[in-house]
């Protein structure tokens, strides 16, 4: 029975951190974006982030928090949520799931320990700007 179920493999779809002024903070800051790159909306996205790790040898967890879009059209970046500075020093994993059509895709993105950082920046698909892709 396990082996009729079939789940599709996620291509094209990134959570990416992008660092960007802050008027609150009045720094640059690190963001965290669902990166649509397909040709599909994207329906019913459901993304779970949560940090891990150890900070002077203790280890740390945050909550898992939750968030929710309708639609993320082709070919666009929506933000999911800030990405405080004390976080970076920990692993940051998404888990994100969504519908195209009847298909339900899920995938976990994970950022390493410090790898959130001006030197791991590339140029991200789509959009016009520089920032960390997530394996």
């Amino acid at each position: 029975m396990k082996a009729d179920i079939i789940i599709p493999k996620v291509e094209n779809v990134h959570v990416v951190a992008i660092q960007e002024w802050s008027d609150d903070f009045q720094e640059n800051c690190w963001y965290a974006y669902l990166l649509n790159a397909t040709n599909e909306t994207l329906e019913m996205a459901m993304v779970v982030s949560r940090a891990y790790g150890l900070i002077d040898g203790e280890q740390r967890n945050t909550m898992s928090l939750r968030h929710a879009f309708a639609k993320v059209e082709p070919q666009t970046a929506v933000r999911i949520e800030f990405l405080e500075n004390n976080l970076l020093q920990l692993n940051n994993e998404f888990m994100l799931s969504y519908f195209i059509g009847n298909k339900m895709f899920d995938k976990k993105f994970i950022f390493k320990t410090n790898s959130i950082n001006e030197k791991g920046q590339s140029d991200l698909p789509v959009i016009s700007k520089r920032g960390v892709i997530a394996i």
